[in-house]
Order: structure tokens, then sequence, then C-alpha cells
């Protein structure tokens, strides 16, 4: 019997990360934290890496699975069900982006709790056999992140730049989004909130990353801009006290217009490049998605980056509903011209319009018309294009690019390709040749709220 004065024991927690874009995980490391520090006995394990530790789920009271975006939900599906048959009376939960709006699915499969939002007290109410909120969006004291436990940095995705390969560190300073933009995994949770991550503790995170090897670091914010002040506070501390160490963040091509004037500063204190969901560059998508910035402010954002030395790595939604032949060739061409073969990841070019549960997009007409039921293995509303030669073009794209990334050609070829396949050759601009500009990229291909195959 318990003596009554006593604590009860910690429960033993499985944390599973199935995927999050070649990152050691943030999602995995905060909660560690926060769950060790009330008393549980927490194991993490990222299966992007290592296999699943059977004898851990055995032992576990709860095993929680970090979900941030859809790749991550749908490798995580199997591996619940495995959970199950191996431990029948653990908890089973899931937390983080693509929780909430997967509820149904995830509770037809044995999850028993959800937690969306800011998770990690929430995950210790869970541990404590108490029901968390579904979502949370309540301000937390945030702890440093407990990574000792995670797989090496070296066994993650790497800068590449000038043949040089570096370790890299993540962290985020933010989570949430000011907007809400229709497409966009976070506004179903955040609905246009957003919240910081103590400077002390982001740099805290950092100096432990720093200490075993890493030297570049990428900011996982959905938008570092939310709050410029807070993030540059973070990057001018960073460079104070680690000046060779280089970084990467998100902004919206529409935060990059407005705070134009600190892109002197990002690049003074190490920025590389910053990764910009343009999705479009048709001025009619980029209003349904409600993106806040146009063609223009995309071209004139490009022209600011480099007049501040710094590279901008657009994102597309290359086909969507409202994608043509035309406006196709018209992203590539504009691509060459404004010389950013060499800054365009290829998947970039070959990826699809996602419409996931709980999507703005779903408040549209027009796609509404297109969107069949939801599959529930797939984890999206399926669509078809109305005009069946863009699905077809959507499907050789994706084939060509995805050989030829396995060949490891190089980025200008790969664009060369596309182009043949599209019509678009020849273009006015060589994409062949080199870009002038700098051009350093992580060697995991950043992308999301995308299919990468027309149905």
């Amino acid at each position: 019997m318990l003596d009554p004065g006593k604590p009860e024991p910690g429960k033993k927690v499985l944390l599973i990360s199935t995927y999050e874009l070649g990152h050691q995980p943030f999602g995995l490391a905060s909660p560690a934290a926060w769950l060790d520090r009330a008393g549980h006995n927490v194991t993490c394990v990222d299966l992007a890496v290592d296999p699943l530790p059977e004898d851990a789920a055995r032992q576990a009271d709860l095993v929680a699975f970090y979900l941030p975006m859809h790749t991550a939900t749908r490798l995580a599906v199997p591996v619940i069900e495995r959970v199950r048959q191996l431990n029948p009376n653990a908890r089973l939960a899931c937390y983080g982006l693509y929780a909430p709006i997967n509820t149904d699915l995830l509770r037809a499969i044995g999850v028993e709790a959800i937690v969306g939002g800011e998770f990690e007290s929430g995950l210790v109410q869970l541990a404590g056999d108490r029901d968390p909120q579904p979502i949370s969006l309540e301000r937390q004291d945030f702890l440093t992140p407990q990574r000792d436990s995670l797989p090496v940095l070296n066994r993650y995705a790497k800068l590449r730049q000038n043949g040089d390969a570096k370790l890299v560190a993540y962290t985020e300073s933010s989570r949430g989004c000011k907007h809400v933009c229709r497409h966009c995994p976070v506004t179903p949770v955040y609905n246009g909130a957003f919240r910081i991550v103590g400077r002390e503790i982001v740099l805290a995170d950092l100096r432990q990353q720093i200490a075993a090897g890493a030297a570049h670091v990428t900011f996982g914010d959905p938008d570092f801009f939310n709050g410029p002040k807070h993030a540059l506070a973070i990057v001018e501390a960073l460079h104070s006290e680690f000046p060779a160490v280089t970084y990467d963040a998100t902004i919206k091509i529409e935060h990059l217009q407005k705070h134009r004037e600190f892109l002197p500063l990002l690049r003074k204190t190490g920025c590389l490049f910053v990764t910009s969901a343009v999705e479009s560059l048709d001025d009619a998508v980029l209003a349904k998605l409600e993106k806040n910035h146009t063609r223009r402010d995309f071209e004139e954002a490009v022209a600011a980056m480099r007049g501040a030395g710094l590279a901008l790595q657009p994102t597309f939604i290359a086909f969507t509903p409202w994608t043509t032949p035309e406006t196709y060739r018209d992203l590539l061409r504009s691509l060459a011209a404004l010389n950013l073969v060499q800054q365009v990841a290829p998947v970039q070019l070959a990826l699809r319009l996602l419409i996931t549960a709980g999507s703005r997009l779903l408040e549209l007409d027009d796609i509404r018309a297109v969107a069949r039921e939801f599959d529930s293995e797939a984890l999206v509303y399926p669509w078809k294009h109305p005009d069946a030669a863009v699905d077809q073009l959507a499907r050789e794209v994706f084939r060509y690019v995805s050989q030829a990334q396995t060949r490891k050609l190089p980025r200008a070829e790969i664009f060369s390709g596309v182009a043949d396949l599209a019509g678009a050759a020849p273009l006015s601009v060589s994409a062949a040749s080199p870009s002038p500009y700098p051009s350093p990229y992580m060697d995991e291909p950043w992308y999301c709220c995308a299919e990468p195959l027309p149905v």
C-alpha cells in the first residue's frame, strides 16, 4: 500500500515522432522536459531514424505520438495500431497540429486523448490521469528542451553550402500564426493566435545543440516575423555569443515587405536564407488562399532580399484546381527570369494542393465542386482537376522530379526537364546556368500543405 504522504510514482511515458522534415524533433524534446520535471520516466523515439522500441512500448503507461504535419500523421497510423497490439493497456494520445484535425480517425483506431495547440502542459495532465483540453492556447512558461536522449545531430538533415555540410540545430521561438491563410494547417488550431517561447529558453536550447556540433540553426516558427522584435532579439544574442553560427527562418512575403528595414540585420546576424510560402504567382489564386501578397510583392521581396545579400527560397503549391497549363508554364518562365532556379527545391515544382479535415479551403464553392469524400487512409479530401490534362502533367512532373532527385541530378537540369514536360522550353533565361546568388540549402526538401501526387 502506498504511503499517503508520498507522491504517486511517475508513469512510464513513451513519446514518438514519425517525421519532422529531417530535424531532431523539438516536439519530443520540449514535452520530455515537462514530463521529466513532473516525475515521469520518459523515453523518446524518432522513427525517422530509429526503429520502434517494442519493449518500451510494452512497458509504457502512456504512449503519445507527435503529429506536426500530414506526412507524420499518415506514418503514425500503422504505428499506433502496432502499439495497441503490443500494449492494449497503455493510454494512447496524439499531439501537435494534425492531432485535433484528425480526431475522429485517431479515436477510431484507439487513441484516447488529443492534445492540440500548446501541448506540453496537456501531456503532463494526461500523464497525471487528468483529461487535457483537445486544443489549448493558454500561454505556457516553457522549459529548456531535453535533448540528451534523442539521436545525435549527424543523423539528421544537414546544411549544404559550397560543397560543405554542416550539422543543424532546430528550435522554435514561437508557435501559431497571426494570419489565417485558407490552406495552412496552423489556421484550424490557432485561428490567428501565436505564442512565443521565451528568449532565454530558445538560447539555452541552441547552446546545447551547438555544444553537440551544430554550426547552423533552423528556426521552425510558422513565421519568424509574427513577432519581429522577439525574433531579432534572439538572433542578435545568438550572433553575439556564436558569431560563426548561421541560421535560416521562414517568413511570409507580406512580412518581408512590411519589415524590409530588418533584412540587413538578418544578414548581419548570420541569416543565410529565408523560406517563404509564395504558393502561386497568380494573383487570383493568391486571393483565394488569402495569402495577403501579390505577384508584384513577391518580385519586390526577391529584389529586397538580394539587396540585403540574402537568398529567398520560395515554396509553391504548383498544382491547384485553378492551375492551367499556361499558368504553370508562366511559373517556370518567371522563376527562370528571376534567376531563382537554384533557390527552388525541385519538389516545389511538383506539389499539389492538400485539403485536410478542418481546412478553410472547404469554404470555397470551387473547392467543394472538385473535392470528393474524405479519404480516411490518405487523410485528405481527394480532388480532380477540371482539366484532366493538368492532372496528367502533375503526374508526369512528380514522377520525373522523384526519379531525377534519386539520381541526384543538379537543380538546373531538373528544372529544364520539367520545363520540357510542360512545353515551357526553351526559356528566355538559361535555366542551366548556375545562379550568381547564394544558394545554401537543407538536404531534406522543405514542403508542407501539399499532395505529392494526384489521386
